[in-house]
């Protein structure tokens, strides 16, 4: 065989939730509850519909390479100039554009050592050196990431709040912390989950693009808009950052569909505020029982939460897999009695909860034999 970069060795497929198809087939069962991947329960707004239905009008044609249309739109939003925004297959591919761009081989990249693990990956498929840092009760430890920048560091990443822990860091400490970074190295603070945030200590970081050259700013119509299958992203960042990513992107990397879907998206601003209010509540629904239950939790900002069971992640997810019930186990994500669970439609919540309780109050050795 021939073979692969060396850079490959050691890195394995992402692996994602498991479909619902997928646990129909093995199961064999006909109701299937996915609270795995952080998509929104709640769908996506009637206005993406149709702006999707309308675009397909033109299923026949490339996309303009920049989605100018959507970047004008979303700008005039935010308070910057179209070219100050970068959009992609999803703010996955963005990260991509960014370790191709100024990752050399031997640079250092600073982040948490639980977080999106992304990050991590392409970082080595360019040949760059991860440089990961423990959390704090599953925070980022700011201090111990500025510790850990050397003459090497060429990128930092920030998730903000954390995936898979739903956690922020406080808004004055990650002020202090983006002011003693140095300039000439790139910060990327990935806000996939910024609009479901509303804790007063969550700091809005667009705000300080105009003083920041380093900074770049990540966000996504996957999570509360519900765009996930159309994969698209967008970053936020300064306009020579833009330029150089834009040499290393495919030139029609967001397709037509997601840009009409994504700028219908914005005008509506009433399913936003009912998605974040139902996941609110939902939130509330599933910490009231865990607290019931006796069981930790990370304090979570997010669309999910990470719960500790006091079990073998594996077998109570494989044990809610049975049940037709999908979360995410986090053994593998460095916690190996902590589950990951996206807050669902209130049916969800409330079969996951009668679920879990039943799993947790049989003896360990029987859970994965029920």
């Amino acid at each position: 065989m021939i073979d692969p970069r060396p850079q490959l060795d050691g890195i394995s497929m992402y692996s994602p939730g498991k479909p619902i198809e997928e646990v129909k087939r093995e199961k064999g069962l006909t109701k299937i509850y996915k609270m795995a991947s952080n998509e929104n329960p709640f769908g996506c707004s009637p206005l993406a519909e149709e702006a999707i239905k309308n675009e397909m009008k033109e299923m026949t044609r490339y996309p303009e390479t920049t989605s100018p249309a959507l970047a004008a739109k979303l700008a005039q939003r935010l308070g910057l100039k179209a070219d100050q925004l970068i959009f992609g297959n999803g703010s996955d591919e963005i990260i991509r554009l960014l370790t191709r761009s100024y990752i050399n081989h031997g640079d250092e990249v600073v982040m948490a050592r639980v977080t999106f693990p992304r990050y991590q990956t392409n970082v080595l498929i360019e040949g760059g050196v991860p440089v990961q840092v423990d959390m704090n009760n599953g925070s980022h430890d700011l201090d111990g990431m500025l510790g850990a920048l050397t003459d090497k560091t060429k990128m930092v990443f920030v998730c903000n709040p954390n995936n898979p822990t739903g956690t922020i860091v406080e808004r004055q400490a990650l002020l202090n912390f983006i002011e003693q970074v140095p300039s000439h190295i790139l910060l990327v603070i990935d806000e996939a989950y910024f609009e479901y945030a509303d804790s007063d200590e969550y700091l809005d970081t667009r705000p300080l693009l105009p003083h920041y050259n380093n900074i770049v700013i990540l966000r996504t119509f996957s999570k509360i808009y519900g765009l996930a299958a159309l994969r698209i992203g967008y970053g936020m960042m300064h306009r020579e950052i833009v330029h150089q990513l834009q040499k290393v992107k495919d030139p029609f990397n967001v397709n037509r569909l997601a840009s009409a879907a994504a700028a219908a998206s914005l005008d509506d601003e009433a399913f936003l505020e009912e998605t974040i209010a139902k996941n609110r509540e939902g939130r509330n629904f599933l910490l009231r029982n865990f607290e019931e239950m006796d069981l930790y939790y990370f304090q979570t900002q997010t669309n999910f939460i990470m719960v500790d069971v006091n079990r073998p992640a594996k077998e109570v997810y494989e044990s809610l897999l049975e049940e037709g019930i999908i979360v995410r186990p986090g053994h593998l994500m460095g916690y190996p009695e902590m589950i990951r669970v996206t807050i669902g439609q209130q049916e969800e919540n409330a079969a996951f909860i009668q679920k879990l309780q039943a799993i947790l109050n049989r003896p360990a050795s029987n859970l994965q034999n029920h």
